[in-house]
């Protein structure tokens, strides 16, 4: 095999987002539903025999253009590395995913990178360790390598597979992005929610289910970029109830019963994306 192209790399979107401590070495403890929907980026990845790694943007619609070393190259190197082997890869990268978001756009890449790197090199690490590697680039990298939906816990890396309901959502994302660092260092981050379970959760009916709990880096993150409460005072203006996904600064909400084809997203403000998604029922690539 000498190439691998069409791989998609699927947006998260946090349902909720509770933090329910923080650890001695400053990682946050958290709880949330990370939910798959269908706007991706896609990834084509070449061999290389001389052993070197490469990655270059094609498209870039997110408009913006990634550093040399991104996480796609970060994950490549981790994976050679660990598997011993001498061969490379070019790795091109189609970004839709809007950057600083919230929606997973680089550490999904990192993931279906993974994947596909070990189909094209032919190799293999037990589940285990490639959970293991996937953490070290990113706490929401091994989600995406679970193959689904996930109740999801601790820092990042206990994952629960969980079924949803199909449904629709309006993802909304305004110019600004936000730090992550900078929101999950302020003194003003609620750090104690109640533990949830995922009994409690599942319990609901779609409706409950797509407005359980709420997002602790919200208040934050709106203090920090009034574009957040405007998102979701546009998302309001349309009868739908905006919330936050991981760190922002993109907003979405959950669309009842006739779909997103009724909600009229033709006129936002300049800058901004709207895009009409869905969720997924399995990753993309959750056989390889």
């Amino acid at each position: 095999m000498k190439a691998i192209y069409d791989i998609p790399a699927p947006a998260k979107l946090n349902l909720f987002l509770h933090i329910t401590g923080c650890r001695a070495d400053g990682y946050h403890l958290l709880q949330s539903v990370f939910m798959l929907i269908d706007w991706c980026d896609t990834l084509h990845v070449e061999l290389r025999a001389d052993g070197q790694i490469s990655r270059c943007d094609v498209g870039a619609d997110s408009g913006v253009l990634l550093p040399d070393n991104d996480l796609t190259v970060r994950a490549a190197k981790a994976l050679q590395q660990a598997c011993g082997t001498s061969l490379g890869a070019h790795i091109s990268l189609e970004k839709r995913i809007p950057s600083e978001a919230g929606m997973g756009g680089g550490s999904s890449d990192a993931a279906s990178c993974l994947l596909a790197l070990q189909r094209l090199w032919g190799v293999k690490l037990p589940r285990d360790e490639l959970l293991s590697l996937a953490l070290k680039l990113g706490a929401d990298v091994p989600f995406f390598l679970s193959g689904g939906h996930a109740w999801v816990e601790g820092v990042g890396e206990l994952i629960t597979p969980i079924t949803l309901p199909s449904a629709d959502f309006l993802v909304v994302k305004p110019p600004q992005g936000l730090s992550t660092p900078a929101i999950f260092s302020s003194p003003s981050l609620k750090r104690d929610s109640e533990t949830a379970t995922i009994q409690s959760f599942a319990a609901n009916n779609p409706a409950q289910i797509f407005g359980f709990g709420h997002n602790d880096l919200q208040p934050v993150a709106q203090a920090l970029s009034p574009q957040i409460v405007q998102s979701i005072d546009w998302l309001a203006a349309r009868q739908l109830k905006g919330r936050m996904t991981g760190s922002g600064s993109a907003v979405f909400a959950y669309v009842p019963n006739d779909g997103c084809d009724n909600v009229d997203a033709q006129v936002h403000p300049a800058g901004w994306k709207v895009r009409k998604c869905s969720n997924l029922q399995a990753h993309p690539l959750r056989d390889w």
